[in-house]
């Protein structure tokens, strides 16, 4: 149900969405932990205080509201277990921003293609021709299978809406805190760390995942693993290699190189073999991928969940 309703509905904008709200939050404990003049040591360990202090700052509203509502009515306590994980996926926003992209590149409108694509990656894109916006977007796509999806998932599986609710508020600390950089080296280090470790697992079952996707629809499954084998570890994340290596392979293409970070130029180990030329159709079948990993990953789920009630 949570994934019918992210497919008709979607994911909206709005600054009282609760990813945002959970981000307002990891702000607001940043302010109180946050000193710059700490030494390394006293910043790790405010680091972990901002982890505690944004796990018990989102558990304890989720809980109370489903102990309300189960209070009130079995019926309501599952609407609120879909609105949840509802919130916590996010494939048809994924979808959303890659076929802008895409129908940007059909159009032969570079700047705007350029603009969208500023909005989902980090790295410099004013001057990025056609095959590193594409490659841009898929990279964004395929990394984001495990945390927009499959991460949010597993945990809804393991730990109920509670675990789904805790995973993206891991996630989302992760994206403003966990970057290596003056700020946030030692600070965000904690939250960095915690994100690794809880992506562990549900990286590599979408990898399996993904396998069987690409078989499913006709790509190179044999390719994909053997580049998930092959590249995986290469990336600089313990877990962001697994999807986009898989992907790689299935669609006979290679991701990484050089990127651009504030004018700096960094390179990322490549990813898959350049069989194909990147191109934006590679944008549609990385969408695809992606839509049938996430019906493979619910429906093994929700048989799992059914299995548990017998």
């Amino acid at each position: 149900m949570a994934l019918i309703v992210d497919t008709f509905i979607g994911d909206p904008r709005s600054r009282f969405h609760p990813v945002v709200l959970i981000g307002k939050a990891i702000s607001f404990w940043e302010s109180v932990f946050f000193r710059p003049a700490a030494g390394a040591k006293k910043m790790i360990s405010d680091g972990v205080f901002l982890v505690i202090a944004v796990l018990l700052s989102v558990a304890l509203p989720v809980y109370m509201i489903l102990f309300i509502l189960a209070e009130i009515h079995y019926t309501a306590y599952i609407i609120g277990c879909i609105f949840i994980l509802y919130i916590t996926i996010t494939p048809h926003a994924l979808a959303r921003d890659a076929k802008k992209i895409y129908r940007c590149l059909a159009d032969r409108n570079l700047p705007e293609a350029r603009r969208q694509v500023s909005w989902i990656v980090g790295r410099d894109t004013a001057h990025l021709e056609e095959s590193e916006i594409a490659r841009a977007t898929i990279e964004t796509v395929a990394e984001n299978i495990v945390d927009g999806i499959i991460s949010p998932l597993f945990y809804f599986w393991l730990l109920g809406p509670l675990g789904a609710a805790l995973y993206r508020a891991i996630n989302t600390m992760d994206s403003m805190v966990g970057y290596k950089n003056e700020r946030y080296l030692y600070f965000g280090r904690a939250a960095a760390k915690l994100d690794d470790v809880v992506n562990w697992v549900p990286a590599r079952l979408t990898a399996g995942l993904l396998l069987v996707s690409s078989a499913v629809l006709g790509f190179s499954a044999r390719q994909a693993w053997l580049m998930m084998r092959r590249d995986a570890h290469t990336h600089p994340s313990p877990n962001g290699g697994y999807s986009e290596a898989t992907v790689a392979g299935a669609l006979g293409i290679r991701l990484g190189g050089y990127n651009q970070y504030q004018g700096k130029t960094e390179f990322r180990s490549y990813m898959g073999d350049p069989h194909e030329k990147i191109q934006r159709f590679h944008i549609r079948k990385t969408v695809q991928l992606m839509y049938a990993s996430t019906f493979l990953g619910t429906l093994c789920i929700t048989l799992l969940l059914l299995l548990g009630e017998l």
